[in-house]
């Protein structure tokens, strides 16, 4: 499907991927609606460092997943979806599970009600790596079984299985893009790289919980071509799709990269806030992406060590930023 001239609704717009993703269909010729979050002081968060001439083009509407009437007057008149919109933090899931169940769940089931009511020509759900926990086998490909191991997780499962429902049962054209660990800037201090740069920036000691964990990192520019490649090939209806590098390294070696490309030594100090419950974490993500380059034609471009590079020098010209938001966390 030829996305430009293509009227798209991208829920999570302001949130880190989901600007990359905005910023990327404009640039392609698409006619974006921007849904965000409804703020009392109008906070449009990452959309906020698009360029003016981007966002002039750019539609904003504000309202909340969790509203129905909000999500269908969103929706009308859109052909395509891309749906990104969720809670993420995982810490966070384990104070207020309630919360993640009626953005994640409930807001995606109100997205699919409307995408059917609308008859919206394809709909992109976005998953996450976290649903299959610690892996039973490696690299894991789309069969791998799904592990809630966080609150979380499981309302990322469940909204996963609530569209591939609708998949079956209404016929509605879904396909599920699943990223593993995405970075780059604009990202939040909530994830692991920009809390290390930041941190290995303005300090000589770190904070951090454990280094053991394996991640599959892919930077973002990667990740939002994985997102168009889905919404382009017709291949893609009725799949799940890993978009990974097929490459891990744990949280004690990545350190060791941001040092190198930093050039500054510090220290490491594990604080216990910082650590996951036992059963919770996952110790090793690590993605096959066969199928991506199967059906899309899809394979990272970026190394870790380009990536990171880019994401250093982003965040060494945007420190008060991530001060303030430290401050706020």
């Amino acid at each position: 499907m030829e996305l430009s001239g293509k009227r798209v609704l991208v829920t999570g717009a302001g949130g880190f991927i989901g600007s990359h993703l905005v910023e990327r269909l404009v640039e392609l010729g698409s006619k974006v609606k921007a849904f965000v979050r409804y703020t009392s002081d109008g906070n449009i968060k990452n959309l906020k460092e698009l360029p003016k001439d981007t966002l002039n083009k750019i539609e904003i509407i504000r309202g909340d997943l969790k509203n129905y009437d909000s999500v269908k007057r969103a929706t009308e008149g859109v052909d395509i979806i891309f749906h990104l919109g969720a809670l993420i933090s995982i810490p966070h899931s384990y104070v207020d599970p309630r919360d993640f169940i009626e953005t994640n769940i409930f807001g995606t089931l109100n997205v699919l009600q409307a995408a059917r009511e609308y008859n919206i020509k394809k709909i992109i759900l976005t998953s996450s790596s976290e649903v299959y926990g610690t892996a039973i086998y490696s690299p894991i490909d789309e069969k791998h079984p799904l592990q809630a191991q966080s609150p979380y997780s499981a309302t990322k499962i469940s909204a996963d299985k609530i569209a591939e429902s609708f998949y079956r049962t209404y016929n509605l054209p879904i396909a599920i893009i699943r990223p593993f660990n995405t970075y780059g800037p604009r990202q939040s201090m909530r994830a692991v790289i920009p809390t290390i740069i930041y941190q290995s920036l303005t300090t000589d000691k770190i904070n951090l919980g454990s280094l053991a964990p394996k991640r599959d990192f892919n930077y973002i520019k990667d990740v939002v071509i994985g997102f168009i490649k889905v919404a382009e090939s017709e291949n893609s209806i009725g799949k799940t799709i890993n978009i990974s590098s097929g490459k891990a390294i744990s949280i004690g070696e990545l350190v060791e990269k941001i040092k190198s490309i930093i050039n500054k030594e510090f220290s490491i100090e594990t604080k216990e806030e910082r650590i996951r419950p036992e059963k919770s974490e996952v110790m090793l993500l690590l993605g096959n992406n066969s199928e991506a380059k199967k059906l899309l034609d899809w394979e990272p471009t970026y190394s870790l060590e380009k990536g990171l590079a880019e994401v250093v020098e982003y965040i060494s010209k945007n420190l008060d930023k991530y001060k303030e938001e430290r401050e706020n966390i």
